[in-house]
């Protein structure tokens, strides 16, 4: 019999998580894929986070809040990535 958990485990772990895993394929993206073809990778590398963040969230256990977390986890993603590729796209009008 399963009762209901007195002190739940705090979600932002699992939201901060999917936060590194962004900044991480973005910093990727942006070294070693050639300028041409960040955009594209760039949309590769957030459906990934999109996927990470349903598995993390899923992992987590509850149901309550989790379209939010998914939700924030997401968009913090979002964030994440396109500041990294903004300092990119900035960095490679700067260098030509």
């Amino acid at each position: 019999m399963a009762g209901p958990a007195l002190a739940p485990r705090r979600a932002t772990g699992g939201v901060i998580s999917v936060w590194v895993a962004a900044a991480l394929t973005g910093l990727a993206i942006g070294l070693f894929v050639p300028a041409e073809w960040r955009a594209a990778w760039l949309v590769v590398g957030m459906g990934g986070c999109l996927t990470l963040a349903f598995v993390v969230q899923l992992a987590y256990g509850r149901s309550q809040g989790y379209i939010q977390r998914v939700g924030i986890s997401v968009l913090g993603a979002l964030l994440v990535m396109g500041i990294i590729s903004l300092g990119f796209g900035l960095a490679s009008i700067v260098v030509r």
